[in-house]
């Protein structure tokens, strides 16, 4: 934008005077804090080492290292468009967070941040087929290490998986981006992976918006539990809704010995198998509504053999007919009872609002289209350069959104054990991660002096970061 506030006095109070100055101040300290997790757990390192950068050393002024981590931050501080990079250039605390270089280097260096442009060029970059697998595997494999960090360098004995549909309203011409009826939008349907016991994101694949709910989903839930029980855990289980549970898929679980705890859609069959359960009790109503588990074998025609259903009635608050649903399940009753298998599918609540967080916390916008590049370094191209992949540039956003995820989740948890209440990652973000600070420099030291708001959560929060145990499987 290019202008300079002149100093202004406000009517309400005529004593204060409002000006702007070159002092190096920032809004977001919480960058430097997060850039001190991925630098203890090492995920870029990991990453940079599987990924080839085919520029011209020449042409380089940020490294691949930097462009990740520039990328991961600003979608965790809430800077989501890449056009948001060209305001914060001088930013202090973004300048050191962001350079893999050390000392006062990153301040003198005239270039600052990545601009725009170079963002954009790394997003279509690294949605090369090669480089998304890994961009892909650094979610789980971040997931990993912090849950190991977080346990004494231990592995998990089981997990529960919670893998959902997460439609993302998207507006333009997306490629892929379609009408989906059921949520009156034009949309992506994403299909996230998440860990029920920890709120972790595991994976996250971009799909076209009218697709169905279970499309692809059996191959998913193969490789992230191949992935995850290689990685942190030694059982990993899975949890869907009824959106989910094809015959297809069903079945591919059994085969590979996954468990699974399912809803089940209705339908006539099942309505039969249960009419008997669905007459209330003689007698006055009592003033809680009460509930009724009962066991059942069914086979639908599509399946290869018959499974367990849950069937669930209850009544509700002012109805006169009882209400009911199905869950499909491969644990035997002497593993969970039925009653465990409804507590069990009812923390899918969990979940939920984690991926609800992913969506409207770090809200990806995936908002990259096909065009032609038609200039380079300002001048216009000789022959026209075909367009980009846009849709995987978009998958690409969103893998870099769990990944801003995945590194304020570690705060965030880390947090919630030193305050002993629970936070969410809104919170974090308004109370801890954007605050007011200075950076001082004095000889070859740097100070970052924060707002006294801030300051509490920070005295609370780093020692708490700073023991974890970070390690490599």
């Amino acid at each position: 934008m290019g202008e300079t506030l002149q100093p202004v006095m406000p009517q309400f109070n005529r004593s204060l005077r409002i000006e702007s100055r070159s002092d190096r101040l920032t809004g977001d300290p919480g960058a430097v804090m997060l850039r001190e997790v991925m630098e203890c757990s090492r995920i870029v390192p990991w990453m940079t080492e599987r990924l080839k950068d085919p520029r011209s050393k020449v042409d380089v002024t940020h490294d691949l290292a930097s462009l990740i981590r520039t990328s991961v931050l600003l979608a965790a501080q809430g800077w989501r468009d890449h056009d948001d990079a060209d305001a914060l250039r001088q930013d202090p605390a973004f300048r050191l967070a962001t350079s893999s270089a050390a000392g006062l280097t990153p301040l003198a260096d005239g270039s600052g941040l990545a601009s725009q442009p170079t963002l954009s060029r790394f997003t279509a970059l690294m949605a090369k087929p090669a480089k998304l697998k890994v961009l892909r595997e650094a979610v789980l494999e971040f997931a990993g290490r912090g849950i190991r960090a977080e346990h004494g360098g231990k592995r998990l004995r089981s997990v529960t998986l919670d893998v959902d549909s997460a439609p993302i309203e998207v507006h333009g011409h997306q490629p892929k981006a379609e009408w989906n009826g059921h949520y009156a939008a034009r949309i992506y349907h994403p299909l996230i992976t998440s860990i029920a016991e920890t709120g972790d994101m595991l994976d996250a694949r971009l799909r076209a918006g009218n697709v169905a709910t279970a499309d692809g989903a059996l191959d998913v839930i193969l490789d992230v539990v191949d992935r995850a029980q290689k990685s942190f855990c030694d059982v990993a289980m899975v949890r869907i809704d009824a959106g989910f549970p094809s015959a297809a898929l069903l079945a591919g679980l059994d085969a590979r010995g996954i468990d699974y705890v399912s809803r089940l859609r209705a339908n006539a069959v099942l309505d039969r198998l249960a009419e008997p359960f669905m007459k209330r009790p003689p007698g006055r109503r009592p003033a809680e509504p009460r509930m009724w588990l009962h066991e059942l074998r069914y086979q639908a025609a599509s399946w290869d053999e018959p499974r367990r259903v849950v069937l669930v009635v209850k009544e509700r608050e002012g109805d006169l007919l009882l209400d009911r649903f199905f869950l499909v399940t491969s644990l035997d009753w002497t593993a969970k009872t039925r009653r465990e298998v409804l507590a069990h599918y009812r923390e899918r609540g969990k979940a939920e609002g984690h991926m609800g967080e992913l969506k409207d916390v770090l809200a990806p916008a995936l908002s990259s289209t096909n065009r032609a590049k038609s200039q380079w370094r300002g001048k216009k191209t000789k022959s026209k350069t075909p367009a980009i992949d846009a849709f995987a540039c978009n998958e690409v956003r969103l893998l870099i959104a769990c990944l801003a995820y995945q590194v304020m989740h570690v705060a965030r948890r880390a947090m919630a054990e030193a305050t002993g209440t629970g936070w969410s990652l809104r919170r974090l973000r308004e109370r801890v991660l954007r605050a007011g600070a200075r950076l001082v420099m004095s000889g070859r030291r740097m100070t970052l002096a924060l707002s006294s708001a801030a300051a509490p959560f920070w005295a609370a929060l780093w020692p708490r970061l700073m023991a974890l145990q970070w390690a490599d499987p």
